[in-house]
């Protein structure tokens, strides 16, 4: 089915046909609606490349994203699934520009942002954290649409976010943690529960940080667990010396669980300890370090959040709602992988 054989069986002109699938221009009631039951009768879909010619253009996505080397290289699996999605739409004349930034600089991020919107993108892609939330606004009055991964903020209402459930996250860690400190080999029967563990919450001005600390407390809550909690600001570090520090003031901590890519630090600690009682350690995001350390066995279990996938999806999402001009899904939740040292197979 073409557009001129839509038209000829509405008995219109091409042009009308145009004006009915791009909702352009004056088309009467009547005439609209002939057409329209031929173009679902026929499941006709208009040819994304043909459009683009006709229309004589490209589009520009943005992409604006914190530093790949930032939060022990998790951006870089990131910006990895954006240029995968980029590549795939770059035939169908989408240009995505990835826009890096230091997200623990309010200032570069600003400015950041500005080059992006100075380069007037169709669509703009954000991993939303509290200094992107402030530039929201400078979007909004561009009338630009934008799609959040990674995390969201849901009073900003996002074209789309594709992320993962934070308080299920929290929720799964905390049955993790209890799983494995049922183990008869670390404790006796019935007395697991009676050492606390911590939860260390880097990172706790980002809502979904904050989420995944709640879906852990609420596990522990239901399950008598005892729970410390420690919180790291955006600008704060997890250094080896706080993680003693914590272990001094409470020596009998059996397990950690951390709320972002930063368990490693947390292993690098205990494993430079040489303590003779393991810690279980729990935490997100299978970065190098982390996988190294969850191989090693310092590590007893990662969350995988696909990062890659986010990414690509992202790009894609934004290609379907601008070039294509389809509906998407206001909401794409990513599964909740768990990775133990056993089911690592990939090389370092």
């Amino acid at each position: 089915m073409t557009v001129k054989e839509i038209a000829e069986l509405a008995g219109v002109s091409i042009g009308t046909v145009d004006r009915v699938l791009y909702q352009r221009g004056r088309v009467s009631a009547a005439t609209r609606a002939k057409v329209q039951e031929i173009i679902e009768t026929y499941q006709f879909t208009p040819n994304p490349i043909a459009r683009r010619l006709k229309r004589n253009r490209s589009y520009r996505f943005c992409a604006l994203i914190p530093r790949r080397d930032q939060d022990a290289g998790y951006w870089e699996q990131a910006i990895a699934g954006l240029k995968t999605g980029a590549n795939e739409v770059s035939p169908l004349g989408v240009e995505t520009e990835i826009i890096e930034y230091d997200r623990y600089n309010r200032e570069e991020v600003s400015a950041r942002m500005e080059v992006a919107l100075a380069k007037e993108p169709d669509g703009v892609i954000l991993a939303p954290n509290t200094q992107i939330k402030r530039m929201i606004p400078k979007i909004r009055e561009k009338q630009t649409p934008y799609i959040f991964f990674d995390s969201d903020f849901p009073e900003l209402t996002p074209l789309c976010t594709i992320s993962q459930d934070p308080i299920r996250g929290g929720y799964l860690a905390g049955r993790l943690m209890s799983l494995f400190r049922r183990s008869a080999s670390r404790t006796e029967e019935g007395k697991q529960h009676e050492k606390p563990v911590a939860v260390l919450d880097a990172h706790c001005e980002d809502c979904h940080i904050i989420r995944r600390r709640d879906g852990f407390l609420r596990y522990a809550e239901e399950h008598a667990v005892p729970v410390v909690v420690r919180e790291y600001s955006e600008e704060g570090e997890l250094t080896g010396k706080e993680i003693m520090a914590l272990l001094e003031q409470y020596p009998d901590l059996d397990g950690f669980f951390v709320t972002n890519s930063l368990a490693h630090r947390v292993a690098q600690a205990v494993k430079d300890l040489g303590a003779s009682e393991k810690r279980i350690i729990i935490g997100y995001d299978l970065t190098s370090n982390n996988k190294r350390l969850l191989k090693e066995g310092f590590i007893d279990a990662i969350i995988s959040q696909r990062p890659e996938e986010q990414g690509r999806q992202a790009v894609i999402n934004l290609y379907r709602y601008i070039v294509l001009e389809q509906n998407v899904e206001p909401k794409i939740e990513m599964p909740l992988d768990v990775y133990i040292k056993e089911n690592i197979v990939d090389p370092l």
